[in-house]
């Protein structure tokens, strides 16, 4: 008796807890159609006790295009899955992207169709976005203005700080367009930039410590049709941590 209750102790406490409610997950009935969430949901529920069950209505999303994460592809469609701030998303989603998911992804055979894979790269589209403007003169006034402390192109490749980024690499970032139009209250330009109609002047007590930076916007606008043609630069693969 005492060798029975112990074994059904174990049991329980070795079992994974179901209290929790149950995650929805939402899918194309392409991916409900060939039988991957039934393989798949009961597997990572056994493993983790967070149980996942396919719902039109559910939190968590598997959609054929970004937001998300891609986690599979079938046929040339990368499916992407988007989660909530909640950690037994994120649980469900860093499961399917470690290597037990991705073989228990790929260890699932269809029925019809072709089966589903884990393992692919996913290429970003860049799209150029060229603003309209005096370039010639936004190169000018670059050189003029910031060409002190960032290398701007060939013609003061030599000169520039080695702290400060280069517009070559700065024009790389996906969110430059935001960097240049807003430069003035990124640090350290306030302290010495003045635009004029939009920045506060300096505090008598506190002067620029060097040449101030004066521009319009319009002087603006012309750095930023210069800065939207310039090549960027390669800043390579993104860090793979291990």
């Amino acid at each position: 008796m005492r060798f029975v209750l112990l074994c059904l102790s174990l049991t329980l406490s070795t079992s994974p807890s179901w209290s929790q409610e149950a995650l929805g997950l939402a899918a194309p009935a392409d991916v409900k159609d060939s039988g991957l969430l039934q393989h798949i949901l009961p597997r990572f529920s056994l493993k983790t006790g967070i149980r996942v069950i396919a719902d039109d209505g559910g939190v968590l999303v598997l959609e054929t295009e970004p937001p998300g994460d891609p986690v599979f592809t079938r046929d040339g469609v990368i499916y992407h899955l988007r989660i909530e701030g909640d950690a037994r998303h994120e649980r469900f989603r860093d499961w399917l992207l470690s290597d037990i998911g991705k073989n228990t992804v790929e260890s699932f055979t269809p029925e019809h169709g072709a089966p589903f894979s884990a393992r692919f790269e996913v290429k970003a589209a860049q799209t150029d976005t060229v603003i309209d403007g005096d370039t010639a003169r936004g190169e000018e006034l670059s050189m003029t203005h910031c060409g002190r402390c960032h290398v701007i192109g060939p013609k003061n490749r030599m000169n520039g700080l080695g702290s400060t980024p280069s517009f070559a690499v700065l024009r790389a970032m996906p969110d430059w367009s935001e960097r240049f139009e807003a430069f003035f209250a990124l640090n350290p330009h306030p302290a010495f930039t003045q635009i004029d109609g939009l920045t506060p002047p300096f505090d008598p007590a506190r002067p620029s410590p060097i040449h101030p930076v004066e521009m319009t916007f319009e002087d603006l606008e012309a750095i930023l049709a210069f800065v939207s043609v310039i090549k960027a630069a390669d800043l390579g693969a993104p860090l793979q941590l291990q």
